[in-house]
């Protein structure tokens, strides 16, 4: 339980580092971020799966590449869902998500146990 709470502060801090770095993200504040950041780890765990199986040819086309279209979309449609969290567009949110993961993974890495 205190994994999946760390995991979600980091991915909460990423997203706010995205926004800093990013001219297309805004976050409102930590409330926002936090909200966010949850609502785009359960559209990770839940919707991202489907696009990625619907998405399977392109994505063996593009080996794998595709799928950063794809953050990128789940990012953008998670901006549409949480007040005081925007993603201005598609490249916004591209290089949002990418730089997203980038952060969530240094952090995890920097502060993990094992």
């Amino acid at each position: 339980m205190n994994s999946l709470i760390l995991r979600w502060l980091f991915n909460t801090l990423a997203l706010v580092l995205a926004a800093l770095f990013i001219p297309g993200i805004k976050v409102a504040g930590i409330v926002p971020a936090l909200f966010a950041a949850l609502l785009l780890g359960v559209v990770n765990a839940v919707i991202r799966p489907i696009i990625l199986v619907l998405t399977l040819p392109i994505n063996l086309l593009t080996l794998g590449t595709f799928t950063l279209v794809i953050n990128g979309l789940m990012l953008w449609m998670v901006s549409g869902l949480v007040r005081g969290f925007e993603v201005s567009g598609f490249g916004a949110a591209f290089f949002g998500a990418l730089l997203l993961s980038l952060f969530s993974t240094l952090l995890s890495w920097k502060f993990s146990n094992t």
